[in-house]
This record gives structure tokens, C-alpha cells and sequence, in this order.
């Protein structure tokens, strides 16, 4: 028998579209011949619904959906949807997190999730109650074990591995099954993929049984999720895997003995760049936008966010602002037209020497025997801020802000002048990964994207005379190394220092800055999630906090 597992880009809370985008994955497997089709995990909501699953009519209109498919299926095809169900025990939170096992004509049955996350990005046992049953059914002669998406996660030789007590795997294969399945909605992460392989092809060595994942793909808010469904043998070799970043629907054997494996690239810069272009697409597609504007200031920065722009949506949608002030070199300004001519996309220029000047005149009375300090520096940020503000309003284009994670980490960047924007592009890109990934793009055999200027010159935020990052901050290898120590590894000062070996006080000031700039943090715009753990949903950290360790 043919099993199909169905890739597709859903949105949040669009039950029709859902319900549209499953039936016709479906209409697309029973042509190749296939019998069973697989969604991802809560495929009908989309995934994240959040708190959507609090309103007691979107849940009666997702079970609604059950029944809209279920008279809709085509002949002879059984789908396991991805949806919500009641908990109708009564007792508990008032949701099940369900797979529902719908037939034409037939009375849907419904499997439900074990294992609820509430880690990172998670929040599942705020809304879901988890399951009591075994998750297993026959079709076609075929005996198929239910897992969604956690279920699998918590089946490790290693202990500390293990984030639950239980572990429903050993007990769905006490019943013997010829396969066991898993509903996914696993957002990407850079690396992540490798390790999911690693996990079901241990899963399926292990038990000798088949295993088959289907994953979401598409961006929802901050997350992406890539994709990658895939489907493993006995002996836990990949035998097929559906592509990265697109929809796709995978058809393999039920016994695995075909299937197709679609070549990919896990080299980090080329998942982070896949990630970035369709996160911003699907956001601002889901979010009704069509345009997008950004500040250009001859940084590597800027120029990132603008070839991720370009891809994503094409260079004719997107428009770049120069606004040099007296600080801004002459090399900057040319560095940025050059990026323009190389992607193609719309430029316009706002000197701000006048606004800068007006802006000292009419605070000078109330600055007045008071020293110079960042003050003014941040000025000239939020006169930009403004500008191109003022710009996407007029447009109805999408202001993209262009600071990266290092900077975000460590307060370096002016609330309500640069981090102002509806989307942070690379805000989860480390310094040192945005100059890697401008190196690979310009690569990849279109020429040059990146100017190579941008590339090659000290990164400075031009707001004051001859004024370089690290007049600031410490070398970003050093300072990506603590923040990624720090806020990915959950580190401790002195784990920190053993393990690097950088100076105390080095790490003591990196460890300082991130603490005391949680307020600004708080009040960025949303940014892609392309590492392990990003300043987002998943990072929930106080502002009002004396720890220093």
C-alpha cells in the first residue's frame, strides 16, 4: 500500500483554505496511487493556533472541517488530518491535541497526543489535555501506530535526553504494527533536520518497524517550518524525504521499499537563506502585504535583509531608503547604490543633515550645559526610524528592520529608530553567520550579490566620526561565542569562561548587556526563528531582574 505524506503551507486559522489545501493534496495522492494520506499535526488550525484555541467557536468550526472532509473525500482514500478535539472527559484542560482518521462516508475516529511540550516555542499544556489511549488502528490489512509530533521525541537510549516520564512508543509497539506514522509541526531550526533523522531512523531500527513523518511547511509568525517529510526503513535508512521549504507530496511504499529522496543543502548558511526568504514571504502573504521598504546603510546588514527581500518577493516590491547624515562616508552611500544596481530593486535618497540640525535647535534650550553622549547618536536613528516609517505608511508596503541577533542581544540598536518595523528579518542571525551567509550567496554562481566592499569593511553604525563597532563591543567571534553560550547553551558565567577561556571582564560585560536590554527586546518587532533558541516566543526572560550568574 501507498502511504502519502502531505507537505503543505497552511495558515493560521484559515479553516476553509485548510480544509482546501488538504483535499487536494489528497486528490493529488489518490492519483499516484496511493491509499493512506498523512498531514501535518494540527494541519485543519494551522500550526501555531495559540490562544485561537480559547475562542469555543473556532474549535466547534475545526470539528466542522472533520465533517467537510469526510464529505468530500474521494472514494477509497483514508486521511489522518492533523485537528482539535474536545476533551470529553471533562476533567482537565478543555482541548485534545487529534489526529483524526476520516473515511468517506464513515464516522471519523480520532487518536490524541501523549507528550505536550511547553519547552521553547511550545505552550501545549496551556490549551491540551494528553492522551490515555493507545493511538492505533487497522486499514487495508495494514496495522498503524499513531504518533503526533512530541510523541516521538522522548524515545532516547540517553536519559538526559528524555523530557517526560513516559514514553508512548514502547507501548504502540506492543501492538505489533506494521507501521508507525507521526503528524509533525516541527519548526525549523538550523541543523534540526539532522537530528530528527537520527531520531526516527533510530526509532525505526530500533523496533524494526517503518516510520513516516510528515512535517508542515511554511512560515506562521516567527517560526518556519521547512518541511523535509521523510520515511524510514526496518533498518533505519532513509528511504525518501520530500523536499525543503515547499509544499510537496511524498509517496512511499508502506513497506518502504520505494520511495525518493530529494537532494538538499544542510550547510547552515544555505538553511538559514532558504529559511529567511520564505519566512518573509509568508508573512507578509499571510498578513496581506505585497511590498516592503527598508533603510540601506551600506552596512552588511541592510544589504542582507534587502537580497532576502528581493528573493522572497521580487526586486520590483521592494524599495531601499538611503539616508546619509554628515557621519555617513562617501563609500557607504556608494556601497548601497551598488547594492541596489546588483538586485535590482527600487532606491530613493533623504539626506537628514536639515533634520538632524533641527532637532539639536529645538532641544538645545532643554540639552543646554548638559554633555554630548548617545543621545545624539540615537537621534539620528529615530529621524531615520521616522522617515521610512512615514514611507511604508505611504506606500502600504511592510517596513523589514535590519538588525541581526548579536546586536539585539546586547542592546545595540536604538528602540524606536532602527528596531522599528513590522518584521525582523535577521534578527536571529548571529554577526559572524550574516557575513557567512553574504560570502555563500555571492557563491552560488549569479554573480555578485553582496558588494564585496560591504563584505570586506569594519562593520560601524556611522553615527559619529570614524566610529567602529568595536570601539563598543568586543570582536564578533567572541561576542556571537557568549551570546550563543549564553542564550542557546544556557550557560553560566563560569561555564562561559572555562569552556572559551576569554577574559572575566569580557564576559561579565557581554553577560551585563544582554541582561539590561531585555526592555528593548520586549518591544521589537517580530523576528524569524533560524537557531535553536531566538529572542521570540521561546525567550521569556524578566525585565526587572538583579541575577548575574
Amino acid at each position: 500500500m501507498k502511504i502519502a505524506l502531505l507537505q503543505l503551507n497552511l495558515t493560521v486559522g484559515d479553516l476553509e483554505g485548510n480544509v482546501e489545501l488538504i483535499l487536494d493534496g489528497v486528490r493529488k495522492a489518490a492519483k499516484r496511487g496511493a491509499r493512506l494520506c498523512l498531514t501535518s499535526e494540527l494541519a485543519l488550525t494551522g500550526y501555531p493556533p495559540r490562544d485561537l484555541l480559547l475562542n469555543a467557536d473556532f474549535v466547534c468550526r475545526c470539528r466542522e472541517a472533520v465533517s467537510e472532509i469526510s464529505r468530500r473525500m474521494p472514494e477509497g482514500m483514508a486521511l489522518l488530518a492533523g485537528g482539535v478535539d474536545l476533551n470529553h472527559e471533562g476533567i482537565g484542560n478543555p482541548l485534545r491535541n487529534a489526529a483524526w482518521l476520516i473515511e468517506h462516508g464513515a464516522v471519523p475516529k480520532v487518536f490524541y497526543k501523549w507528550l505536550l511540550p511547553t519547552y521553547d516555542v511550545f505552550d501545549e499544556q496551556r490549551y491540551f489535555e494528553p492522551a490515555e489511549n493507545i493511538n492505533f488502528f487497522e486499514f487495508d490489512g495494514l496495522k498503524i501506530g499513531v504518533t503526533i509530533c512530541e510523541d516521538v521525541w522522548n524515545d532516547r537510549e540517553n536519559n538526559n535526553g528524555r523530557r517526560y516520564g513516559s514514553n508512548p512508543i514502547p507501548q504502540i509497539m506492543d501492538m505489533n504494527p506494521d507501521v508507525l506514522v507521526n503528524l509533525s509541526a516541527s519548526p525549523f531550526s538550523i541543523g534540526k533536520q539532522r537530528t530528527r533523522e537520527k531520531l526516527l531512523g533510530d526509532i525505526a531500527s530500533k523496533y524494526k518497524v517503518p516510520v513516516f513523518y510528515a512535517n508542515q511547511v511554511g512560515g506562521n509568525d516567527d517560526l518556519v517550518f521547512d518541511g523535509r517529510s521523510c520515511a524510514f526503513n526496518t533498518d533505519g535508512d532513509l528511504v525518501a524525504r520530500g523536499h525543503g521549504f515547499v509544499e510537496d507530496v511524498v509517496i512511499v511504499e508502506s513497506d518502504c521499499s520505494a520511495g525518493r529522496i530529494e537532494e538538499d543543502d544542510f550547510c547552515e548558511e544555505a538553511e538559514a537563506w532558504q529559511a529567511m526568504v520564505l519566512g518573509l514571504r509568508d508573512y507578509l502573504g499571510k498578513t496581506g502585504f505585497s511590498k516592503v521598504v527598508l533603510g540601506l546603510s551600506g552596512g552588511i546588514d541592510s544589504a542582507l535583509t534587502a537580497a532576502v527581500a528581493a528573493e522572497a518577493l521580487g526586486a520590483e516590491n521592494v524599495t531601499g531608503v538611503l539616508m546619509p547624515s554628515p557621519y555617513s562616508s562617501k563609500g557607504s552611500v556608494d556601497d548601497s547604490l551598488d547594492l541596489v544596481k546588483n538586485i535590482g530593486i527600487n532606491c530613493t535618497t533623504i539626506p537628514i543633515d536639515k533634520l538632524m540640525g533641527q532637532f539639536e535647535e529645538a532641544l538645545a534650550p532643554t540639552f543646554e550645559g548638559l554633555p554630548a553622549n548617545v543621545t545624539e547618536e540615537n537621534i539620528q536613528s529615530r529621524i531615520r526610524g521616522n522617515l521610512v516609517m512615514a514611507i511604508s505608511n505611504k506606500m502600504g508596503a511592510l517596513l523589514v528592520t535590519t538588525g541581526n541577533k548579536s546586536e539585539l542581544a546586547v542592546g545595540y540598536c536604538t528602540i524606536y529608530g532602527d528596531m522599528a518595523g513590522g518584521l525582523a528579518v535577521i534578527s536571529d542571525l548571529y554577526k559572524t553567520l550574516v557575513f557567512r551567509v553574504c560570502r555563500w550567496l555571492n557563491e552560488q554562481g549569479r554573480g555578485e550579490i553582496i558588494p564585496v566592499a560591504i563584505i570586506e569593511k569594519p562593520p560601524s553604525a556611522e553615527l559619529r566620526p570614524g566610529q567602529k563597532d568595536e570601539d563598543s563591543l568586543p570582536p564578533y567571534d567572541v561576542l556571537d561565542r557568549i551570546i550563543e553560550l549564553r542564550v542557546e547553551g544556557h550557560k553560566a558565567e563560569s561555564e562561559i569562561i572555562a569552556e572559551t577561556g576569554f577574559d572575566v571582564e569580557t564576559v561579565q560585560h557581554v553577560l551585563r548587556l544582554i541582561r539590561i536590554s531585555e526592555f528593548k527586546r520586549k518591544q521589537a518587532a517580530p523576528g524569524l526563528k533560524i537557531t535553536s533558541r531566538a529572542f521570540g516566543t521561546g525567550w521569556r526572560m524578566p525585565i526587572a531582574c538583579r541575577f548575574t550568574g
